[in-house]
C-alpha cells in the first residue's frame, strides 16, 4: 500500500511537471500566470534595492533625510536612495511597476540600465516609459509576446476613439494602434514575404468596422485589394484610373475646405454632425507604380499624380482624408516629389527590408536608432516590423496572422457600412456574387424494383 501511494504521488508530480512544461511551450500566458508571475514578484520585492544600487540607479539622500536617519533612526550609515515603488501589478503577459524618480535621476538613466534589470529579475524584456514628469513605468514581459501574437481584449481608455484602430502588438505587450486624428498619414515599407500584406489586411479589416470610406489604389490590376471590393467606396487598378481618382479626391478636398470656411471652423470634427462629411482613408498598395513611367508620354500623368498626392498629404488631414502609402522602397530615385511626399507621412512602419538604405528611407529621418533594429529582423518571422513616429520613439511590433479569405469575409460582412459618396460613384468597384445553383429542370425519380 505505501508503494502504491508513492507511485501515485510520483505520477502526479511527473504529470504536473509535464503539464507545466507543455504550458510553457504551447500556452506561455498560462505558464506565466501560474508560475512566472509569482516568482517574478517575489524576486522583484526581495532584490529591488540591491539591484537598483548595483545598476547605479540610486542617489545620495537629501540633508533632511540624512538628518532624520541619524537622529531619529539612530543609524550612522545613510544608505543611497533608489526610486520609490508606487505601484506593482501583474498581467497575463508580464508585470508593470510605477517608480517615482528621486532628484538626480531621469528616465534615460533607467532606460540605459533596462538590460541589466532584465537579467537581474529574470524576465524576457524591460521597457521604460515615462508616464508623467518624475514617474516612469517599467513594463516587463515574462516571455516573447511576438512569437504568437494575441491582441489584448480591451484597449486602455486613452487608446480609444472614433478613428483609432488596433493593428499589431508591441513587444511590451501593449497594442499598437493607428490613431488617424493624431497621426493622419502613414508609410508602410517592406520586402516581399516580410508581412506587409498581413499588416494591410489587419488595417483594412479594422477600418471596415468603422464609419469611414475606404479608397483603394492598387495598380497591380487589383490583385491585392480586389477582394476588399464590398467595403471599398472606390478602387483604381491602373495608373490611368489612379490619376483620375486622385484628381477627384483633390476636388473633394477643396469642396470640404469650402464647407469648413462656410461654417467658420478649421477642422472636420468641428463641423455639426448633420453636415460633416464622412472620413476617407486612401490605401495605396504599391506607390512605385504611381511614380514610374515606362515612356515619355507617361511622365505628364506621373507628375500630375505625384502633385495630387503631395497636396493631399499636406492639407487633407483637416478635412478628414488620410493616406496609407505602401511600398518596397521609397526614396529620391522614384523621381521628383518622392521625398516631399515622404516628409508628410508621419507614421512609419518598416518590415524586413533587403538593404539598409531602405531602412534609412523609412526611419532614418525620424528615429535613427531604429534603423539597426530593422536590419536585424529575421526572415523566418514575417509580420515583425519597427514602428516609429516624428517624436523619435520607436518599438518592435508584429501583426496577428490573418488569411486573405478571412479578410475578404470581414469586408463582405461589413459591406453595409460602405458610405455612398457621390463623387466616388464612378470608381465604385463591381462586387461579383457567386450565383446560386440552378434548380434541376427534371425532378429525379427514385428507381424502384
Amino acid at each position: 500500500m505505501p508503494d502504491l501511494s508513492m507511485m501515485i504521488e510520483t505520477a502526479g508530480a511527473l504529470s504536473a511537471a509535464g503539464g507545466l512544461g507543455y504550458a510553457k511551450a504551447r500556452a506561455p500566458r498560462v505558464f506565466w500566470s501560474l508560475v512566472g508571475l509569482p516568482i517574478a514578484r517575489v524576486r522583484f520585492a526581495a532584490t529591488y534595492r540591491s539591484t537598483m544600487d548595483v545598476c547605479g540607479l540610486t542617489v545620495q539622500p537629501s540633508r533632511l533625510r540624512a538628518f532624520m536617519v541619524r537622529n531619529v533612526g539612530r543609524r550612522q550609515d545613510v544608505q543611497p536612495v533608489p526610486p520609490s515603488v508606487r505601484r506593482v501589478r501583474g498581467s497575463s503577459t508580464g508585470m508593470r511597476a510605477t517608480l517615482r524618480l528621486p532628484a538626480g535621476l531621469e528616465p534615460a538613466d533607467v532606460a540605459v540600465a533596462s538590460e541589466r534589470l532584465r537579467h537581474a529579475w529574470g524576465v524576457h524584456s524591460v521597457h521604460v516609459v515615462e508616464v508623467r514628469p518624475g514617474f516612469v513605468e517599467l513594463r516587463m514581459t515574462g516571455y516573447d509576446v511576438l512569437r504568437r501574437v494575441k491582441m489584448p481584449r480591451r484597449l486602455p481608455r486613452k487608446l480609444t476613439g472614433s478613428l483609432v484602430v488596433p493593428v499589431a502588438l508591441r513587444e511590451d505587450g501593449t497594442a499598437f494602434v493607428r490613431d488617424y486624428k493624431k497621426i493622419p498619414h502613414g508609410l508602410i515599407l517592406g520586402a516581399n514575404q516580410s508581412g506587409k500584406s498581413m499588416y494591410q489586411r489587419n488595417l483594412i479589416t479594422r477600418l471596415a468596422k468603422l464609419p469611414v470610406g475606404l479608397v483603394g489604389i492598387d495598380c497591380k490590376r487589383g490583385v491585392e485589394q480586389r477582394g476588399y471590393a464590398p467595403r471599398l467606396s472606390a478602387l483604381a487598378t491602373t495608373p490611368d484610373e489612379a490619376s483620375s481618382l486622385l484628381e477627384v479626391l483633390v476636388r473633394e478636398m477643396e469642396e470640404r475646405f469650402d464647407t469648413l470656411s462656410a461654417h467658420g471652423v478649421s477642422d472636420l470634427w468641428d463641423l455639426p454632425v448633420k453636415v460633416r462629411p464622412v472620413p476617407l482613408v486612401v490605401l495605396v498598395d504599391e506607390v512605385a507604380e504611381l511614380f514610374l513611367a515606362a515612356a515619355k508620354k507617361d511622365e505628364e500623368r506621373r507628375d500630375r499624380m505625384v502633385m495630387h498626392l503631395v497636396r493631399l498629404a499636406q492639407m487633407a488631414r483637416a478635412v478628414g482624408i488620410y493616406l496609407e502609402i505602401c511600398g518596397q522602397r521609397f526614396g529620391s530615385e522614384l523621381g521628383k516629389g518622392a521625398t516631399m511626399l515622404r516628409a508628410q507621412l508621419t507614421g512609419r512602419v518598416v518590415h524586413r527590408v533587403n538593404d539598409k538604405q531602405t531602412a534609412d528611407m523609412g526611419l532614418g529621418d525620424i528615429a535613427p536608432d531604429a534603423v539597426f533594429a530593422v536590419t536585424t529582423i529575421a526572415p523566418d518571422r514575417p509580420g515583425v516590423a519597427v514602428a516609429g513616429d516624428s517624436s523619435g520613439g520607436w518599438s518592435r511590433i508584429r501583426t496577428p496572422e490573418l488569411s486573405a479569405a478571412d479578410a475578404v469575409a470581414i469586408c463582405r460582412e461589413y459591406a453595409h457600412m460602405t458610405p455612398d459618396i457621390e463623387v466616388l460613384a464612378p470608381f465604385r468597384p463591381v462586387v461579383l456574387t457567386t450565383p446560386a445553383p440552378a434548380a434541376p429542370l427534371v425532378k429525379p425519380v427514385p428507381v424502384t424494383e
